[in-house]
């Protein structure tokens, strides 16, 4: 292990320090990922935007020399996110024979669609909120959201929809084993064999079918469908998850910018200031240059991991009073999706969600205040996103 490099987490230090020291030290920043991995992680506008550049920088393992020659061990926990063989792990003609696949059947028409489910649900979670002076807003409203709109949208069933956040929790925590992870990327695998099988007898109204419906052209495999399942339907709530928990912070320690969102109904302006100022995804999977390049005017060798961080937009050098939350911020070249060829597949649903969850939420309980101080919140322990482990909350004010 070097001392001098920052570790992705630091033992003793809360995930968010670390980011913040992390920001601070440059434009393209050395770090070391658990298992005392040598990476680097971009965490401005411009060296994020150099970092997307496909024809510089690399997605599938196999750039990754590390990961094959023995100085990446076999059990080294993230390997379930770095050589697993779905979409995003791909490049250029492989990439797009998956891509188009899905793009068939997550069409804009099915997202807008979903509106009135996406209401529905949020105001069910609300309706069963517990009738106590305070509520956990994570496990009441923003966890539950996400996950049974994306379910819904692949045709999960809600009996079966915990164990697929439980597995997608151990797959993404640092505090999990190669084991561990390994275990639940395979009980998660065989799951989405079994979806397959049960849709191709009983066809529904959901992505799945339609999912299956699109390969009738491209013959992608059972095992290709099944990576692109588990692909989107984690990223699809695990992300959105975490930026609800982080807008409701930003929201009430910015209270003038809560206040002319609901005065204005500005909420698709309060959703792209989280995505810039807030952002849950931090170190947006591994990329590895093709060539030895200078980013930012740093040097990184050919082959060498390399994250981007979601925050690049709390980037000075490309925002003015970046470290403010206003909804008046130019929005465009936003990087929180990321930008070319894989560009999030799921953002037009992420900010459907969050829009729809957080004016109504607000709609309900126009006084809801933090029963903590923001100081106080605990956060997630992982690589790629964080957000708050819970966030109570009062839903009216104290008497």
């Amino acid at each position: 292990m070097s001392e001098s490099l920052i570790q992705l987490p630091t033992p003793g230090e809360s995930i968010l320090a670390t980011h913040e020291r992390i920001q601070r030290a440059g434009e393209i920043v050395p770090i070391e990922l658990p298992g005392g991995v040598p990476a680097f992680i971009a965490v401005s506008h411009r060296a994020a935007s150099e970092v997307l550049d496909d024809k510089v920088f690399a997605k599938h393992p196999s750039k990754c020399p590390a990961l094959h020659d023995g100085r990446i061990p076999a059990d080294w926990p993230l390997r379930a996110l770095t050589d697993a063989e779905h979409m995003l792990n791909q490049d250029g003609a492989a990439h797009r024979r998956l891509r188009q696949t899905i793009n068939k059947a997550f069409t804009p028409a099915r997202i807008a669609a979903l509106e009135p489910r996406i209401q529905q649900v949020a105001d069910e979670l609300i309706d069963s909120f517990p009738d106590t002076d305070e509520v956990d807003l994570i496990s009441n409203y923003t966890t539950p959201l996400p996950v049974r709109v994306i379910c819904d949208l692949f045709g999960v069933p809600v009996d079966e929809q915990p164990a697929l956040k439980n597995w997608t929790l151990t797959i993404v925590s640092v505090a999990s084993t190669g084991e561990e992870t390994q275990a639940a990327m395979a009980a998660m695998g065989a799951y989405f064999f079994e979806l397959l099988a049960r849709k191709r007898r009983e066809p529904g109204d959901d992505l799945t079918s339609a999912l299956l419906e699109a390969n009738e052209q491209n013959e992608l495999t059972d095992e290709e469908l099944v990576s692109m399942l588990w692909l989107v339907i984690v990223a699809g709530h695990e992300t959105t998850v975490h930026l609800l928990g982080n807008a409701v912070i930003a929201l009430r320690q910015y209270p003038e910018q809560l206040a002319r969102a609901q005065a204005e109904d500005r909420w698709a302006d309060v959703v792209e200031e989280a995505l810039r100022y807030c952002s849950s995804v931090v170190g947006a999977l591994t990329r590895y240059p093709l060539r030895d390049v200078t980013v930012a005017g740093v040097e990184i060798p050919a082959g060498s991991p390399t994250l981007w961080h979601g925050g690049v937009g709390r980037d000075p050098l490309r925002y003015a009073d970046a470290d403010v939350f206003d909804i008046d911020h130019e929005h465009r070249d936003q990087l929180a999706f990321g930008r070319g060829p894989h560009f999030c597949l799921g953002a037009p649903l992420a900010r459907l969600e969050s829009r729809i969850a957080l004016s109504t939420l607000f709609s309900r309980y126009p006084d809801l205040a933090l029963a903590v101080p923001p100081a106080e919140v605990e956060y997630t322990v992982q690589i790629s996103t964080v957000g708050p482990v819970a966030l109570p909350v009062r839903l009216k004010p104290a008497l």
